[in-house]
């Protein structure tokens, strides 16, 4: 038996046994089914809508017969998604939008909202979803982190700049997608930034429990504005999401066979995000979190008031918006 098949085998055995350890077998996720008209009418934008998560909620969406815009960074990568998604919707379903969305550029994001404000005569959902998972140290286009900047602030100035339109659309929805790594991390007031040490595990951590940080105080803002905003944790699911993870090249094959047993699909992925941007047993609920379609109970440091306050005047200024 040649060195190289040895170690493939002492490596693959390794990352099943992690697997095990760490993630239990997977049990069949029940997909939800909506009358066909549910979202007749109703215009979605979907962040990072051009695969993953953002693909799977957008296509079931529209077989709904939603208007989705698919706010996306890599423009090619959307158009081959949008003709995906509406070739499997069938030939009764809603239409598709494409727009650029660099969440790494605030003068993208304020680009976009511009667009969408001109343009949209409502809109009724919006999903942040695009982020960006444990990638080596950059910065975006404005000197931040790059997954504080994308996966926290990127969203915290579009959906601030779409507040008025979501407002005046009302009864409309917000759904923001975290993480249940926000376990792992918490909020470094004294860098938040990562000036001064880069963790990019951590850095992840803090940006998911932003996400949630954000729904809370955000929640309590639109109180009695008929805009509801609600967080989710998808589960571990099969996406390029970890493209920037490092995995032994001889482990690949035994790694991507084991998270068909242990990962959700994308589908599956999107149950959650779909059930919170369209069913009709969450309207009116606001400042909440799910997880596989039922209200999650947080860690005490992704509810703190205080916490939340605090990180939404630094975000705030951070994105240079007026007081």
């Amino acid at each position: 038996m040649s060195t190289s098949v040895l170690i493939a085998a002492v490596v693959g055995g390794g990352v099943l046994l992690l697997m095990r350890r760490f993630f239990p077998r997977r049990q069949a996720v029940k997909l939800l089914c909506y009358p066909a008209d549910t979202m007749r009418g109703k215009t979605v934008i979907v962040t990072g809508a051009n695969c993953g998560i953002g693909k799977a909620v957008a296509g079931e969406l529209l077989k709904l017969r939603a208007r989705i815009i698919m706010a996306c960074r890599d423009r090619k990568s959307a158009e081959d998604a949008a003709q995906d998604i509406k070739r499997q919707a069938g030939p009764e379903q809603g239409e598709v939008v494409i727009k650029h969305l660099d969440l790494a550029s605030l003068t993208s994001v304020r680009n976009f909202c511009e667009e969408i404000n001109t343009e949209e005569s409502q809109i009724d959902v919006l999903i942040n979803n695009a982020g960006i998972y444990q990638c080596p140290y950059t910065k975006t286009e404005d000197d931040f982190e790059m997954q504080l900047g994308v996966n926290h602030l990127g969203h915290f100035l579009l959906t601030h700049l779409l507040l008025d339109l979501l407002k005046s659309s009302a009864p409309s929805r917000i759904v923001v997608v975290s993480s249940k790594l926000y376990k792992y991390g918490h909020i470094n007031f004294d860098d938040l930034n990562s000036e001064s040490n880069y963790n990019k595990a951590f850095c992840y951590s803090q940006s998911k429990l932003a996400n949630l940080l954000f729904t809370l105080e955000q929640a309590r803002q639109l109180e009695g504005t008929g805009v509801t905003v609600n967080a989710l944790t998808p589960g571990i699911v099969r996406t390029r999401l970890g493209r920037h993870v490092q995995i032994p090249l001889l482990a690949k094959p035994l790694f991507y066979l084991a998270s068909l047993a242990f990962f959700k699909s994308p589908l599956e992925g999107a149950q959650t995000p779909l059930y919170l941007a369209c069913s009709p047993e969450v309207e009116g609920v606001s400042g909440k979190c799910f997880a596989n379609c039922e209200e999650e109970e947080l860690m005490a440091k992704a509810t703190d008031d205080e916490a939340a306050k605090k990180l939404w005047d630094m975000s705030r200024s951070m994105v240079g918006l007026a007081n």
